[in-house]
């Protein structure tokens, strides 16, 4: 399955991608973070290896672990080098990471899954970064040295998303399409839940926002203004009051 194009929706968000990389300290913080989750990833298809009781897909799996891990390692050194040659830190209004990258292998799951699932999954996430890499490779046409890791990372990825379809097909002939079209129904419902868990955190702000100032401040006024009604200093007790002062009413 040769890559022909891109994802569509990173396609549409070019300018965005290129808004992104565009700032130094974000484009250090997103190098970082591709970084740890190739990492990640690669270690958990090491895991994935040696629960395999398939032999060939035993070797591809090391083999591509050691991809993984190969390109946690360019990512780091070339964040590092980024580091080192940062000058004066950013004054961007806006220094967060508002798009996803990477693979999306920290949902990747190898405890107790069958292996045409755990294939499914892995194309359908290097499918998904072969096309954002290809991306990215466009929008830091401004710096050499990352464009080079993302193009030596891209043929990476696009071999990556070739053996897992055909392994899928190989062990799962009847069901494959359904695999692939089940792995990627479940990366959209975490994509979901992750910006359902993120909108209610901006609607939580906004909401103890305008509590805050519609209704604790009307509070705070009534309470200053009756609190100058009262008098100042100890009030007198009524005569006619013979509690006992050790007791509690």
């Amino acid at each position: 399955m040769p890559l022909r194009q891109t994802a569509r929706l990173d396609r549409i968000l070019w300018p965005l991608h290129r808004w992104v990389w565009g700032d130094f300290d974000r484009r250090v913080r997103k190098l970082i973070a591709f970084s740890k989750v190739e990492g990640d990833g690669g270690r958990d298809i090491l895991r994935a290896a040696e629960l395999t009781p398939d032999p060939l897909l035993r070797r591809l799996y090391l083999e591509h672990a050691i991809d993984e891990l190969r390109h946690s390692d360019l990512f780091r050194h070339r964040g590092a080098a980024l580091l080192q040659l940062r000058a004066t830190r950013s004054t961007s209004l806006f220094n967060t990471n508002p798009l996803p990258g990477g693979h999306g292998l920290d949902d990747l799951t190898i405890k107790g899954e069958p292996d045409y699932r755990l294939l499914a999954f892995l194309h359908v996430a290097e499918k998904a970064a072969a096309g954002r890499f290809e991306i990215y490779r466009e929008v830091v046409d401004d710096d050499p040295a990352t464009k080079a890791i993302f193009e030596e990372i891209l043929r990476d990825e696009v071999f990556h998303m070739n053996y897992t379809y055909t392994q899928l097909a190989r062990i799962r002939p009847k069901g494959y399409r359904r695999q692939v079209w089940q792995a990627r129904a479940s990366r959209l419902w975490k994509r979901y839940l992750r910006l359902a868990a993120v909108s209610a955190s901006a609607i939580g702000a906004v909401v103890l926002t305008a509590v805050y100032f519609v209704v604790l401040a009307p509070f705070a006024w009534l309470a200053k203004r009756a609190e100058r009604r009262e008098p100042v200093g100890w009030a007198p007790i009524a005569a006619e009051r013979h509690d006992r002062p050790t007791s509690q009413y």
